[in-house]
């Protein structure tokens, strides 16, 4: 006689609220196996019972058909006495037992929802907020763990009889799924002028709305994480209110489209660029753009030749796309430089001389998030704001450290992260640590994370910087704090992600970072492992005049990299960019070193090459350079500027003299894109070990494109990490954890 076995499985990793144990319910019920599933502080275990052959065709099942969303890390089986149980059923676990249980990041429409949301003999026809366990809201809707709705801002909406039906039947889509509703239970639309004058309500707010970006206003709308501020992306006097308005001169928009075969009509993409815009993510993907026809505003991304686009990822959006005529400029409703605004009422105090109109709707964003921003180089995905869709993220960790650690990153492009039960988890986007606003989203970014996971740090890790906010906070908090050089986290956060523990070359290059000298760096190659890191080769520093001042009048670069070079004769050339007076005043900051830090700096030399290239204004954005090197080069053009590299130093300067004789914008932008390339090879040479990247200047999809085609070592960046200083935080983490 064949006998039975029972086995117990636990399970780690994104495995709650995604749908996991009615997918373990129907698998179970499919070969007849009895027992039960549970979530439990770690994750899920699974009890089940049956015959050899069933268990064996259950657990291919298990691992083969997970839900769309689901992740496995960690599994362990063993086996059990049997108990005879007689059906398979899920089990609640207790609310204390699932403090540790992941959020998970908000996500798009889901294709089974999105053909509801459009059939009109569904219940659902067009109704704005419709959602199963695949898809819909979760990091911005929830107020502590367990992920139950008591815990959501859903908490106020009852739900009808025929949801509650859905909700509690193991074998619908829609079970447990914590944001379930319909048009007869769920949240309302109300559209309302600046000044909080109530126009209309739900579908028919909806169409108002439209039929304002079709004449020409610039409006805002909540979307899933914030508020948007759109226009029409095609009608040029429109887009220059909203940038006069908004005081954003040159800082490209993302633009909205309906489907993928409009995006196409403007853009040209790859098949790794199509199948990132459609993902159920749906990112803002930075793709090349077609000027010849081109409906898009010219004013939408002035000076560079890339265009950030993403798909409607809410019902709200789907259904509004039904009544638009054009695509249409979706940026962060902000004050520049602040985090999204998530609260109509922020919204009419600080942007009422921006936006006309506002949609709004009477469920509340606990926590805001951005829209995530990639692009692809090759088929690789590099992330440059890891946000909507993809934060917070986790990955699990293979070292026996108990303790829980609070990294709190650095200070542009701010995220934190925490590791505990073996696993880090990163927060969401939070933005440069410049402002009021953001130092309070970064303070209750910490605050939640602690909410969540009942997280109290034993250690927090931060950046070496003095005067950073994130520094400046971990100080005060009374608890044991260690901080890792910023460039040297660039590379272990690469590290990290690739699972690298030998020693590498790690080359970081960015804008900023504060050296163990006290300088400025940011053109490093370094000899790392996990425990200590060797500065054996740096560019050349050298002053930057009036310290931050230089990062926006970008010519006080060109001005000291001048001077360096030719001494005197250089002031005939500066005469170009500066009057008489501001030149004097200039060079007698450099003479004296009068607020002069010395720089080593990478992203400050695009700078300087902008200038050259004509870039006359201040620096508007970040990266701003590097977006106009990018559109200037010119891969024909082979040649490269003469440098010399010592043991320790690379000798560059005189290639901006060399500059002056070239002149023309397009062979200046090429020869310097390919100097740096020629930097990197010869350094790397010296070298057996992997090269590992890292920093801001490694967005630049050219330079990116040029490192991958002429490097023959293996060669490692960040993929599921932000490459920019959004990916520090962890960096820090690694550091930290005890083998």
């Amino acid at each position: 006689m064949i006998s039975k076995s029972r086995l117990i499985y636990h399970i780690e990793g994104i495995v709650q609220g995604v749908g996991f144990r009615p997918f373990v319910y129907t698998i179970a019920s499919r070969y007849t196996l009895h027992g039960f599933v549970l979530n439990n502080a770690k994750g899920v275990v699974i009890e089940i019972e049956g015959f050899k052959e069933s268990l064996d065709a259950f657990e291919q099942a298990l691992f083969k058909e997970l839900p769309p969303l689901a992740r496995i890390d960690f599994w362990q089986k063993n086996i059990l006495t049997c108990k005879d149980d007689t059906s398979f059923e899920i089990r609640h676990s207790d609310e204390a037992s699932t403090k540790s249980s992941l959020v998970l990041p908000d996500m798009s429409l889901c294709k089974e929802c999105l053909r509801e949301l459009q059939d009109p003999t569904n219940r659902r026809y067009h109704y704005f907020f419709t959602n199963c366990t695949n898809c819909g809201p979760r990091y911005s809707i929830i107020k502590t763990v367990p992920y139950d709705r008591p815990y959501t801002s859903m908490q106020p909406f009852v739900m009808c009889e025929e949801c509650q039906s859905e909700y509690t039947n193991p074998l619908d889509r829609r079970y447990h799924a914590q944001p379930i509703s319909c048009s007869k239970c769920g949240p309302t639309l109300s559209l309302r002028s600046i000044n909080g004058e109530l126009l209309a309500m739900n579908e028919e707010a909806i169409v108002q709305l439209a039929e304002l970006l079709n004449t020409g206003y610039i409006v805002a709308m909540k979307g899933m994480g914030g508020f948007h501020l759109m226009c029409d992306a095609t009608q040029d006097d429109v887009v220059a209110r909203l940038r006069e308005r908004k005081h954003r001169p040159s800082k490209p928009f993302a633009v909205m489209f309906k489907n993928l075969e409009a995006i196409k009509e403007e853009c040209v993409l790859s098949v790794k660029e199509e199948e990132g815009v459609s993902s159920l993510l749906r990112p803002i993907v930075l793709v090349k753009r077609r000027f010849h026809a081109s409906k898009i505003s010219p004013l939408i991304a002035p000076c560079i030749d890339r265009l950030g686009v993403f798909l409607p990822y809410t019902p709200l959006h789907v259904i509004l796309f039904e009544y638009l005529k054009n695509p249409i400029v979706a940026t962060s409703a902000n004050r520049s430089g602040e985090p999204i605004i998530s609260d109509a009422t922020v919204l009419q105090q600080k942007l009422k001389d921006v936006v006309e109109y506002y949609l709004d709707y009477n469920r509340e964003i606990v926590n805001s998030s951005d829209d995530s921003v990639l692009q692809y180089i090759g088929d690789e995905m590099l992330l440059m704001r890891s946000s909507r869709g993809i934060a917070p993220q986790s990955f699990r960790v293979d070292c026996k450290d108990e303790r829980k650690i609070l990294a709190v990153g650095a200070h542009q492009k701010n995220a934190i992260a925490i590791y505990l039960n073996h696993q880090i988890i990163v927060s969401p986007y939070i933005g440069d640590l410049d402002n009021i606003a953001s130092n309070e989203l970064f303070e209750k970014m910490i605050e939640s994370f602690a909410r969540f996971y009942d997280f109290t740090p034993d250690l927090i890790v931060g950046d070496l910087h003095p005067n950073y906010v994130s520094t400046q906070w971990a100080k005060k908090q009374n608890i044991p704090f260690v901080q890792v050089q910023h460039h040297y986290a660039h590379i272990l956060s690469t590290m990290f992600e690739h699972h690298i523990s030998e020693p590498v070359l790690g080359i970081a290059w960015d804008g900023t970072g504060y050296g163990d000298d006290g300088t400025i760096w940011g053109g490093e190659f370094l000899l790392c492992d996990q425990e200590r890191y060797e500065r054996v080769v740096s560019f050349e520093p050298f002053l930057l005049l009036g310290g931050d001042a230089s990062i926006k009048e970008i010519k006080r670069i060109l001005a000291s990299l001048l001077w360096d070079t030719l001494g005197d004769e250089a002031d005939v050339h500066l005469l170009n960019y500066f009057d008489e007076k501001s030149l004097k005043l200039l060079k007698h900051v450099y003479t004296k070193k009068i607020n002069a830090p010395r720089c080593s700096s990478v992203g400050r030399l695009f700078d300087a090459v902008a200038v050259l290239c004509g870039m006359e204004e201040n620096v508007s954005y970040d990266g701003e350079s590097g977006l106009l090197i990018e559109r200037l080069y010119d891969p024909l053009i082979l040649d490269s500027y003469e440098v010399k590299i010592d043991d320790k130093i690379v000798h560059y300067k005189p290639m901006f003299a060399q500059m002056l004789y070239d002149r023309e914008p397009r062979l200046i932008a090429s020869k310097f894109m390919n100097t740096l390339v020629k930097i990197l090879l010869e350094i790397s040479s010296r070298y057996t070990y992997p090269i590992v990247l890292g920093g801001g200047v490694f967005q630049n999809r050219t330079l990116m494109e040029q490192i991958l085609q002429n490097v023959t070592q293996n060669l490692y960046f960040p993929l599921q990490l932000a490459i920019n200083d959004g990916g520090i935080c962890v960096g820090q983490i690694y550091k930290s954890l005890l083998k």
